[in-house]
């Protein structure tokens, strides 16, 4: 399990980053227990790694102005390996759709777009998406309300399962 590759304590700093990813590396020491210089190093060490891909402010996307999100579920004509990253390559450069995940079952990809208004997704839609190359089918959801939006992972569901392994 990729878990058991960190300590403790690399754990206990990736979800205190997750949770607050602007807080120094000071009171991120003394939260995890250590000294600032180890908490710098292995921090370091966990980009290096790949375990931090990056940090980020969290937006909010109507207070910017993007009153509008949908889900999209794309159904290709072929699912060719090229034709796969083909896709996937559309949808990275693609500004509106700000997540694409190939999925398995009935539908291809899952994209979740943004849009300041329906209009300017419409046109998206039908100037774009839809007249892609190898899209085969295309369905919508338009998002009313969202109830919850967590980035990351559970690390207590994490330690609890390391815990029972051990």
């Amino acid at each position: 399990m990729p878990g058991n590759r960190l300590d403790p304590i690399d754990r206990k700093i990736l979800a205190e980053l997750q949770a607050d990813g602007r807080m120094t590396n000071v009171e991120l020491a003394k939260r995890v227990g250590i000294s600032a210089p180890p908490c710098l190093r292995r921090v370091r060490t966990l980009e290096e790694q790949g375990f931090i891909r990056g940090y980020h402010a969290e937006v909010d996307p109507r207070e910017l102005g993007f009153e509008v999100q949908v889900f999209v579920s794309v159904g290709l004509q072929s699912q060719a390996e090229i034709d796969l990253r083909a896709f996937e390559d559309r949808c990275r450069a693609w500004p509106l759709v700000r997540e694409c995940h190939m999925l398995n079952g009935e539908v291809d990809f899952i994209l979740k777009c943004v849009a300041p208004d329906l209009s300017t997704f419409q046109s998206f839609l039908t100037g774009e998406l839809l007249t892609a190359p190898n899209v085969g089918s295309v369905k919508t959801s338009l998002v009313i309300r969202g109830a919850k939006d967590e980035p990351g992972v559970p690390f207590d569901v994490l330690e609890e399962r390391l815990n029972r392994s051990a």
